[in-house]
């Protein structure tokens, strides 16, 4: 499901170190006071499945060989790479180059802009609203955002799943024309809304699968107005800060905290490849706009994927995936599992991420790289997943991505 330039605007992130968290402040609610508890096992996941040491040397000879291999055959920059197996030990690495003209070396201790695992994040709050009581997943988004196509018979829980049939914005032309014109540019949920609500929807809803940033957009949008706090806030104190995410955050505009890698994509009106590390990334919004590290996003994956911030009957839901059509590859609320990884893929014009977790080994895989450019019609983040699994998980290796092409 990847893309042509006119089609793939997103997809749609360390220190190697154990360290012990201070306990968050008292919650001011019972439903944060039970989120705070159900955060609380973060920390004790931090103190009891980080082991000493690598891999082995064999493991790490191979997981070298590999990912050097697929940086160089996919002219990726610059990548970084974090496996976690209890038990096991660990693998951090980075490869190759932040920035291509001074030649600066790739670091393990940078942010990234991390496109649609924002997606995790957005869906994670939606799931939270739920567990308050404030909202139901099958609430039709006309109850909250008006001028939906089809908005009466079109459900939150499609929403989140990527079966409403609401166009993907994205792919209008005349979007993709004004921000490669102007990627400086600031859009507003609204204006992006447009873009899309121009088209007839794809399908009826829940009829089938089909990635569309057009519905996370309105699921930040219903987030709003059910919580009366900018989309930012809310996911900054009920999600960021419950699961200790320090290094993880959701930009206004096109700032990007120090140290970064120089990101490089050839989706411009040329086909040239240009540095896309200061674009502005308001377009992609509740869909793809984050910004987090590769520390953060360990703990990020093993949180999403067990619903450390979610009851355990809202977890259920979100983990009750459904086929997409791309062999291996299924789709829950914000989330998909990829022969057996639990987790999501990022691509935004000059970065890809890949942030999965591995329920039967509690293994965690990060991958951030400098650049989304396509190598034989592929993301170069899944042929470095895809290599990687196949060494360290060779019975469960990463094969999907749900960027649309």
């Amino acid at each position: 499901m990847r893309r042509t330039p006119h089609r793939r605007m997103l997809t749609a992130a360390l220190f190697v170190a154990c360290a012990l968290v201070p306990m968050a402040t008292a919650p001011a609610t019972a439903v944060q006071a039970g989120q705070a508890a159900r955060a609380a096992q973060v920390d004790r996941h931090d103190r009891d499945d980080c082991q000493p040491g690598g891999l082995g040397p064999e493991v790490t000879a191979r997981l070298d060989k590999a990912i050097e291999d697929v940086r160089r055959q996919a002219a990726i920059p610059g990548v970084v790479v974090g496996v976690w197996m209890p038990g096991k030990g660990s693998y951090v690495r980075a490869t190759g180059v932040a920035d291509t003209a001074t030649r600066r070396p790739m670091t393990t201790d940078g942010f990234v802009r991390i496109g649609s695992e924002t997606k995790t994040f957005t869906v994670t709050a939606l799931l939270e609203l739920v567990d308050d009581g404030r909202i139901r997943l099958d609430d039709p988004i006309s109850r909250y955002v008006r001028g939906v196509p089809d908005g009466r018979r079109i459900t939150l829980r499609q929403l989140a799943g990527m079966r409403s049939g609401l166009f993907p914005y994205t792919s209008d032309p005349d979007f993709v024309q004004d921000l490669l014109s102007d990627p400086q540019r600031s859009f507003t949920p609204r204006e992006v809304l447009a873009y899309g609500f121009k088209h007839e929807n794809t399908f009826a809803p829940g009829k089938q699968f089909e990635y569309s940033n057009t519905n996370l957009v309105l699921l930040g949008l219903v987030i709003e107005k059910v919580s009366g706090q900018r989309l930012a806030d809310f996911i900054d104190t009920r999600v960021l800060r419950p699961g200790r995410l320090h290094h993880t955050l959701f930009p206004q505009g096109a700032e990007f905290p120090e140290p970064h890698p120089r990101g490089y994509t050839d989706q411009t009106l040329s086909g040239a490849t240009a540095d896309a590390t200061d674009w502005n990334p308001s377009w992609a919004w509740a869909a793809g706009a984050m910004i987090s590290d590769l520390y953060d996003l360990r703990r990020w994956a093993d949180i999403v994927a067990t619903g450390k911030l979610l009851s355990p009957e809202t977890q259920a839901q979100r983990l009750r995936t459904l086929p997409t059509g791309l062999p291996g590859l299924s789709y829950g609320l914000g989330i998909f599992n990829a022969n057996g990884w639990i987790g999501h893929n990022g691509s935004i014009p000059g970065y890809e991420t890949v942030t999965v977790y591995l329920p039967a080994k509690k293994a965690t895989l990060v991958i951030m790289i400098n650049t989304d450019s396509l190598s034989g019609g592929q993301e170069p983040s899944t042929l470095l997943a895809r290599a990687i699994t196949g060494i360290i998980t060779p019975d469960n290796v990463y094969d999907g991505s749900v960027s649309p092409r």
